[in-house]
């Protein structure tokens, strides 16, 4: 029952990367809209989750989330600025990246988040029905920006889209194979608290300082503004409608 609702999660996923697929014509739209999505998930889905055990870890009377966040942030940033990734150039060079192994980092963390959605609707659905098919409606409302994300992150960064599809597949997988796990282990909440944290800080950096300023070097800055805030906003409306 649980894996099968987890299919769903599966469906939805390939749906986003499809709808990424379709529309990757339009870049700047597009990249707008992947940051909106990924802004949205950090603050209305990954921190309030990794908050939300009231036996996490804290440093010095800080939420260990928290700091995994801020560690997740500049790891990529000193990452980034230490190898030399950003490169200066633009939407116009019809190059927007060149660093294939950032979205493919990128994309593995979000396949890694997919598996723990599934291992949530699990785990909610041992609690009850009731509490198995409200997570399971959040994580099957938001996989599909999860595919969308996935697809366009690997895309961008340089990586083909034989590589970008064999990402989206993995994704769209893992809620299965999470929710399938749930019954044979059970993974420590304050692991995953700092797994999300950490993760959380890695797409925050993503969309803020990489994808955003793409995004808006081109000329379509209204519009580009509009699917940012769409994208938001839909997290949002999942996370709310959810809860």
């Amino acid at each position: 029952m649980v894996v099968l609702v987890a299919f769903c999660s599966f469906l939805t996923t390939l749906s986003g990367g499809y709808a990424a697929l379709r529309i990757g014509s339009y870049r700047y739209l597009v990249l707008g809209l992947a940051a909106g999505l990924m802004l949205g998930a950090v603050s209305f889905d990954l921190l309030p989750e990794a908050l939300s055990h009231g036996d996490v870890w804290s440093l010095y009377g800080i939420p260990a989330p928290l700091v995994a966040f801020v560690l997740g942030f500049l790891v990529l940033h000193i990452v980034e600025h230490t190898v030399g990734i950003h490169r200066g150039q633009t939407m116009n060079d019809a190059v927007i990246a060149d660093a294939p192994s950032i979205g493919l980092l990128a994309a593995a963390g979000l396949v890694g988040h997919s598996v723990m959605d599934g291992f949530a609707i699990g785990a909610a659905f041992q609690a009850g029905a009731g509490a198995g098919t409200v997570v399971a409606v959040a994580v099957i409302g938001h996989d599909f920006a999860d595919g969308f994300n996935t697809y366009t992150v690997t895309s961008i960064y340089g990586n083909d889209r034989r590589r970008a599809l064999t990402l989206l597949v993995a994704d769209a997988v893992a809620p299965v194979l999470g929710a399938a796990l749930t019954l044979l282990v059970t993974i420590p909440h304050r692991v995953l608290a700092v797994y999300l944290g950490f993760f959380a800080g890695f797409l925050m950096y993503l969309a803020s300082a990489d994808i955003l300023p793409k995004a808006h070097t081109g000329h379509r800055t209204a519009a580009t503004l509009a699917c940012t805030v769409g994208g938001v906003l839909f997290m949002f409306a999942i996370v709310a409608l959810a809860s």
